[in-house]
């Protein structure tokens, strides 16, 4: 990733302390977008981030779902995960554009997987890229501003 920051952490723990640090930038109608292969930490960011805005909402992949949202911090929390859909288009038939309007946004939208759904989420938004190293604990994370 170009112009950004990279922290490295070597623990759960760490990654989601980070999340919380992060946390502390956010404003109403900010977007994340998340990427990081399977298993590289993001629910441990997300949780971080939770944590950060005051949710003491139990954060958990959206796998599934496709959205969770939660709730009681300083800002709603609106976490997607992308992975399950095939295009923008699906996105927009299920209501999602809305999360992504900032001109009506509640709170944040973190959205994972967000190739899947390539041009429904227009800049500015932060990028943050979690990558496994080959120490079996440790991650760098990227940060950037994307304008």
């Amino acid at each position: 990733m170009k112009n950004g920051i990279c922290i490295i952490t070597n623990s759960e723990k760490e990654t989601i302390a980070v999340g919380e640090k992060i946390a502390g930038v956010l404003q109403k109608g900010d977007i994340v977008i998340l990427n990081g292969d399977l298993g590289a930490g993001k629910t441990h960011f997300v949780k971080g981030l939770a944590l950060g805005l005051g949710s003491e909402d139990m954060v958990t992949s959206p796998t599934f779902t496709l959205l969770n949202v939660y709730e009681g911090g300083r800002l709603i929390i609106n976490h997607f995960d992308m992975y399950r859909l095939s295009s923008r288009e699906e996105a927009s038939e299920l209501g999602f554009e809305e999360y992504f309007d900032r001109t009506i946004m509640n709170g944040v939208s973190i959205v994972e997987w967000p190739e899947q759904v390539e041009g429904l989420i227009k800049p500015p938004y932060y990028e943050i890229e979690i990558k496994k190293t080959n120490n079996e604990n440790e991650r760098k994370i990227y940060f950037r501003r994307a304008l």
